[in-house]
């Protein structure tokens, strides 16, 4: 079973500068929640318990988020917008834990970082920056990933097709096709130039890895720009043993951009805040 989710928070934010100075850029609102509640109820919509944050210097927002207000509860006690903190009071029932990177030395330090938070466990990697949403009638997309998970035992990465064009801005993968949407993965290549990319099938930041992955980031030496890359242990991991690509039924909005950010915020108005879904 999978029971615990890592989420690395420790990057900049500095495509949103001036207002991430102060504020992780996880804190930032789509419409009346923060992108990181997001991933923390998908996850919790999965059946995970347990949340580990890896964090960096000026990220205690987000440990502030996921505890007590008393000041606020008191003043707004027994007035109508109590209610407004009725989902994520229901999150705060459950097991929150937060440890540093205290480099900042890529996706895959980060990950390698939250072993103490995770342990000798398979586990979901949620990338708040993704906020995704599935389908109407679907389980979360972690929540279809973790299925898959309980069928398979192995390692499960989120992928999306993006345009030709635009491939240059993700780890790509080559796959043997399964079953629809399923696919094994047979090479991995993180942002190749548009020419040379495998398919035009991108990772998106949703994972659920087997806990020999943290054996293999160790063993993993630094690439582009000094940092440890999780695609590389994942090929790695790929190559010696089974790593699974499932194209999941949903949306997916990069709000670790601007674009998407604002389309996230106008697609979530008017299809739940509107429809009073959150």
């Amino acid at each position: 079973m999978i029971k615990k989710c890592l989420f690395p928070v420790a990057g900049y934010g500095t495509r949103f500068l001036p207002a991430t100075k102060a504020m992780p850029k996880e804190m930032l609102p789509i419409v009346n929640k923060p992108l990181v509640q997001y991933g923390v109820e998908e996850a919790a919509q999965a059946g995970i318990d347990s949340f580990g944050f890896v964090t960096g210097r000026g990220k205690r927002a987000i440990a502030d988020h996921f505890d007590i207000s008393y000041e606020l509860e008191h003043s707004i006690k027994g007035s109508g917008k109590e209610e407004l903190l009725t989902s994520i009071r229901k999150l705060m029932t459950k097991s929150f834990a937060f440890t540093r990177q205290n480099e900042m030395k890529g996706l895959g330090h980060a990950i390698l970082s939250g072993y103490n938070l995770i342990g000798d466990n398979p586990f979901a990697v949620v990338l708040a920056d993704d906020l995704c949403l599935a389908d109407e009638g679907q389980d979360s997309v972690l929540g279809q990933m973790v299925k898959l998970y309980n069928q398979f035992r192995a390692t499960i990465i989120a992928i999306q097709e993006v345009p030709q064009d635009e491939v240059h801005k993700y780890g790509v993968i080559a796959g043997e096709p399964m079953k629809e949407g399923l696919y094994r993965v047979t090479d991995m290549v993180e942002k190749p130039k548009n020419e040379d990319a495998p398919s035009n099938l991108a990772i998106i930041g949703r994972y659920i890895l087997t806990p020999d992955i943290f054996d293999i980031l160790r063993e993993t030496k630094p690439g582009k720009n000094g940092e440890i890359q999780l695609t590389d242990a994942l090929l790695k991991q790929a190559q010696d043993g089974c790593v699974l690509a499932y194209k999941f039924k949903g949306k997916r909005f990069d709000c670790g951009s601007i674009d998407g950010f604002v389309d996230a915020t106008n697609h979530v108005y008017e299809n739940y805040y509107k429809k009073g879904l959150i």
